[in-house]
């Protein structure tokens, strides 16, 4: 649940901050002052003053004096947060041996809002439209990661948190009624794992597993994806699930030494 934040203890410039830093994308990786301030709903004068700062701290760059894009610094953002999971980087090693065994691409996220964020990938195959990588975010609703990840939270907070959601038809399998939604993350939650069978985009079969720690809590979730040409839903599951589940165990028990 989100902290109650009192009106006095909040700063609009910071999130202004980042909601420019935000504007920035794969469809708009460089914009005008103008777009930007019609981006963000800013005025110009705001705007520029924002990238201005932005550009003196090293996180925006102007290109040819009209033009500006984000520059590498911003990386250090999205690093102190990946930099403080431990389970990120000492998941890497069984995540690239679970790749070699399954030939398929294998990937770990967390959730975050109504989205799923990749914390870590290994890519064997590309099978998708877009590009995935450590930072990519996917609507919860339609991945198996992000049912894994919605069957870890409380039961009547999930409900609450579907009832919420904004669900978009992205392919005719999408499940878009959020009653039924809710009964597969509740299957989900018994089986302990997550299929989702070209929700997302047609083509894409995926498994996953809840990753959690000591206390029973899951923090993250690992999948192995492949095309639906190439994997059926019995090899899924009689094939990739023992190896997900191995290696989430193996993850699991060298997270619990830590």
């Amino acid at each position: 649940m989100e902290p109650t934040i009192k009106k006095s203890d909040f700063v609009q410039s910071l999130e202004k901050g980042l909601k420019v830093i935000s504007a920035f994308d794969a469809d708009n990786a460089q914009m005008t002052l103008t777009e930007v301030s019609k981006k963000v709903d800013l005025t110009r004068a705001n705007a520029r003053r924002i990238l201005l700062t932005l550009q003196y701290l090293g996180f925006v760059q102007c290109i040819d004096g009209k033009q500006f894009s984000l520059s590498p610094k911003v990386l250090t953002l999205g690093y102190s947060y990946l930099s403080a999971l431990p389970y990120q980087e000492l998941a890497k090693p069984y995540l690239q041996s679970l790749a070699e065994k399954v030939n398929e691409s294998c990937s770990m996220s967390v959730l975050d809002n109504y989205d799923i964020v990749y914390v870590a990938r290994v890519q064997t195959n590309r099978i998708m439209t877009i590009s995935l990588g450590v930072g990519t975010r996917l609507p919860v609703y339609a991945t198996s990661m992000g049912r894994v990840l919605l069957a870890g939270l409380p039961d009547t907070e999930m409900q609450d948190f579907i009832r919420g959601l904004e669900i978009e038809k992205l392919t005719e399998n999408t499940i878009t009624d959020k009653e039924k939604l809710i009964e597969r993350i509740q299957l989900v939650r018994d089986r302990g794992w997550a299929l989702a069978d070209q929700e997302l985009e047609i083509g894409v079969r995926s498994i996953a597993c809840p990753l959690k720690n000591k206390n029973g809590k899951t923090i993250a979730a690992l999948n192995i994806s492949g095309h639906a040409s190439r994997v059926s839903k019995d090899e899924i599951l009689d094939t990739y699930l023992p190896h997900l589940k191995s290696t989430v165990a193996q993850i699991e028990s060298a997270l619990h030494k830590l």
